[in-house]
Parts: structure tokens; C-alpha cells; sequence
């Protein structure tokens, strides 16, 4: 007889701010036999170039992931039942070489991956993209990425440094492991630094819906856009806590005001229900500059409708 799911210690049983640290207090990877989506943190900030302090961010989220409840209504889907979810720990890197990071990250991903499963990323900064990107293109061929972001992060280079969190999706592109038909940002906005970065952009692959459409398009606009780029193709999904407003998230290494509202991101999020989703992370999360949570609750809210839509995706 197949063995049902272990779900979160019960919010009936033991109050939510007790119990075990995990994310939504689910059961660690060890305590399973089996496992189909595992949340694993890597808490690396190496690679960011204005305020450190991401790598703090998994631990942030899971504290924050204590308000998650097992019943989603907003998909009609008990994420935790439907699969069975585990809490796979932190990636351990090293806080002093990035490239060596990035080798730990790829190494610890595809050990977590090896039979199948999904991973939901907790970040650490932006440049963990590309180590989870080339595992992902090993096990699925080059792989359609959404990427919710306030920056392209497709620039080449940071001070002579070609890996850092504003290049994860160029070096993705040259490499080969993105497929350069499909992939989209979503909710950029900020200045930059020349208008060759958009024409540099596009030539990597990338379609953009800038923040300051949603002034005029609905979220089921955009997420049918989504849909109709990436097809049945399957799909990554990159969370850059900064693609919300400052107001929804200001914990966070590089804010830009006029971005979008947590409703917004959740919204265009469940609207992507029933693509091959392979797997994703959510990263800058920096909580020394959260006040009152926020930026904490609204990456755990996003974590959940990411877990929800792996319950219903497309298996691969």
C-alpha cells in the first residue's frame, strides 16, 4: 500500500509559533522514506552588489512559513497532501568563494533531484539561478524560465566578475540551458544603465512585461501571455522578492520603488495552474531590513501557491 504524505505538525495541535523550525513545519528529509518536491535554502550572499544580507533568508521564510495552513483555497488543493513535501535543510557553501558556491549549489541540487523530485529554492541572492538552471537542463533539456523581477539580470559583468546575482540569466543564455524561444521577466522597472541592456536582453531570449503595465493590463492578461510563450515546454520559475513594491517588501538587497503588490505577483502565480512547472526558488530575501515581517510573509504566502502549483502541475 503506498504511503500517504506526512503533512505539517497540525496549527490544532501545536500552536504555529511552536514546533519544528522546517518550512510550514513539515517534516525533515530524513524522516520520510519518500519525497516527491523538497524546500531547500541556500544561504549564500556572495554575489550581490549593494546590500548583503540574503543569506539569512531561508531561515527568515521558514519562520515566517509558520502562518501556512494545509488548505488552499484559492486552487482548491491541499498542497501538503497531494504530494509529499519535505524540508531538505541548507545547501552548506562557501561564505568566501563564489565560484565554489556555485559548484556546491549545482552538486547539492542534483543530489536532491537524482530521482525526480521537484525543488523549491530559498535564497540567498540571485546567482544560485544558474547552478539550479544547469541541473535543471541536465534532467529536462533547456527549460523555459519566468523570471519575476524588478532587474533584467542578464548584464555580463560586475567589476570583472562574470557570476554574479545581476548575471545568472546571461550566462543561463550562452550556455545553452535555457530555451531562448520562452522565457519571459515579469514586473521589471528601475533605471539602468544603458538602452542596449534591453536590446542585449532580448537577443538572450528574453520577453518583458514591465511593472508599470500592470497599471493597465489585468494579472490574467499577463499570465495568459505567460502561457502562450512557454507552452508545454517545461518551465522554471525565478522569484526575485524585489519584483513587489518596497511597501510589500522591503527586506531586500536592491528596492525599486513602483513595483507590483503581493495580491498582483500571487495572482499572475496561480494563473500559471497546470504548466510543467520543474522547479523554483525565491531569493533576496535580506531580513535585517524587514520591519514587521512583511517581505518574510509575503516569500513563505508565494512558496505556498509555488508548492500549490506543483500539486496540480503537469508530471513530467
Amino acid at each position: 500500500m503506498e504511503q500517504q504524505p506526512v503533512g505539517p505538525v497540525s496549527g490544532l495541535e501545536v500552536p504555529r509559533y511552536a514546533g519544528p523550525a522546517t518550512f510550514a513545519r513539515l517534516p525533515r528529509i530524513d524522516q520520510v522514506s519518500r519525497w516527491d518536491v523538497a524546500v531547500v535554502g541556500v544561504p549564500i550572499d556572495s554575489g550581490v552588489s549593494y546590500r548583503p544580507g540574503a543569506r539569512f533568508g531561508p531561515a527568515h521564510i521558514r519562520q515566517a512559513s509558520r502562518l501556512l495552513r494545509p488548505y488552499n483555497p484559492a486552487g482548491d488543493v491541499y498542497p501538503f497532501a497531494a504530494q509529499q513535501v519535505v524540508d531538505a535543510g541548507d545547501i552548506a557553501c562557501n561564505p568566501f568563494d563564489l565560484a565554489e558556491a556555485v559548484h556546491q549549489v549545482q552538486a547539492g541540487a542534483r543530489e536532491l533531484v537524482g530521482d525526480g523530485q521537484r525543488l523549491l529554492t530559498l535564497g540567498g541572492d540571485h546567482t544560485i539561478a544558474l547552478p539550479l538552471l544547469r541541473v535543471m537542463a541536465e534532467r529536462h533539456g533547456p527549460v523555459a524560465v519566468v523570471h519575476f523581477d524588478a532587474h533584467l539580470d542578464t548584464w555580463d559583468t560586475y567589476f570583472g566578475a562574470s557570476v554574479t546575482h545581476g548575471t545568472p540569466f546571461r550566462r543561463a543564455s550562452e550556455e545553452g540551458v535555457i530555451d531562448r524561444s520562452a522565457c519571459m521577466h515579469v514586473g521589471l522597472r528601475g533605471s539602468l544603465y544603458d538602452r542596449s541592456d534591453l536590446r542585449d536582453d532580448a537577443r538572450l531570449g528574453f520577453l518583458p512585461v514591465h511593472a508599470r503595465e500592470f497599471q493597465r493590463r489585468s494579472v490574467d492578461d499577463v499570465a495568459a501571455q505567460i502561457r502562450e510563450r512557454v507552452g508545454d515546454r517545461p518551465c522554471y520559475v525565478s522569484i526575485d522578492i524585489d519584483v513587489l513594491d518596497p511597501a510589500h517588501a522591503p527586506g531586500t538587497g536592491t528596492p525599486e520603488a513602483g513595483g507590483l503588490t503581493s495580491r498582483e505577483l500571487l495572482e499572475v502565480l496561480r494563473g500559471l495552474d497546470g504548466m510543467r512547472l520543474v522547479g523554483a526558488d525565491i531569493v533576496e530575501v535580506a531580513p535585517a531590513y524587514d520591519h514587521a515581517e512583511l517581505t518574510g510573509i509575503a516569500a513563505s504566502h508565494l512558496a505556498y501557491d509555488i508548492l500549490s502549483l506543483f500539486a496540480t502541475s503537469k508530471a513530467d
